[in-house]
């Protein structure tokens, strides 16, 4: 087997007393859908921000393609080629849309910050291309503030691909969306995945996640529960008590993971 593409060693998140991630290892391949889960508060969202460098592990290793990435910062973190999106949708609500995918484009790049301010054609190109992947083209001229949720998230999307990466990490990206909405950004993930990108996927809505997942990781209280195929963990006798028992049945997630 190659190399794993993402890779974290005993990764440990404490926050005064409280311990959010708590010793957690996973490998991740080129070209996988590595879904992670469990219940509000389990960790997973600190697991991200540790990741993408938005928190700094208090102990074990991060590493993407097979360099040591765990005091790299956010900028380095994303010209390396990880992207992420978050649980609320966060755009430039007074910029139009194609100005939010254009900041993607133009911060992929890597340059300085003052050649923001010199037109580059290249960047609208990529921002134009990531709207149309994404279904947004028809919408580009419109400021990004009143768009609906499902629009938003596609959004953060298209800007997050417009940086180019490599891995894509999501944080939620179901949540609040109709049964009709969950399909149509299946299919958006899928053809992410069939563009090469690898995608790392937190997730509450589990017809979703395990439809597209190749693996998927359980999180409880900052721990890894089980990690295995789909089918492995439906049948995981503690992962449906702890987890799955409740959440199989929720298309939609009411709560927040605050961890």
């Amino acid at each position: 087997m190659t190399a794993p593409l993402l890779e974290t060693h005993s990764v440990t998140k404490r926050f005064g007393g409280l311990t959010a991630v708590d010793a957690v290892s996973v490998a991740v391949q080129t070209g996988q859908i590595f879904g992670i889960a469990g219940p509000n508060g389990a960790g997973k969202t600190t697991f991200f921000d540790v990741v993408t460098g938005m928190a700094r592990a208090t102990s074990g290793e991060v590493r993407f393609r097979g360099e040591p990435i765990t005091h790299a910062s956010v900028t380095e973190i994303c010209h390396r080629g990880i992207a992420r999106t978050f649980q609320h949708p966060a755009v430039f609500d007074t910029q139009t849309v194609l100005a939010n995918a254009a900041v993607g484009a133009q911060f992929g790049t890597g340059r300085h910050w003052f050649t923001a301010l010199r037109k580059d054609p290249s960047v609208l190109e990529n921002a134009w291309a990531e709207l149309e992947f994404t279904g947004l083209a028809a919408k580009a001229d419109r400021q990004a503030g009143p768009l609906p949720v499902f629009d938003k998230k596609r959004l953060m999307i298209a800007s997050a691909l417009a940086t180019e990466p490599v891995m894509l990490c999501l944080d939620e990206p179901f949540g609040g969306l109709s049964l009709a909405e969950i399909d149509d950004l299946i299919g958006l993930l899928n053809r992410i995945k069939q563009r090469g990108v690898t995608i790392v996927l937190i997730e509450h809505v589990m017809r979703a996640l395990m439809t597209l997942s190749d693996r998927v990781l359980i999180l409880n209280q900052g721990r890894s529960l089980f990690e295995g195929t789909p089918k492995e963990v439906v049948a995981h006798e503690e992962v449906v008590r702890v987890y799955l028992g409740e959440s199989m049945s929720t298309t939609t997630d009411p709560g927040s993971d605050d961890a």
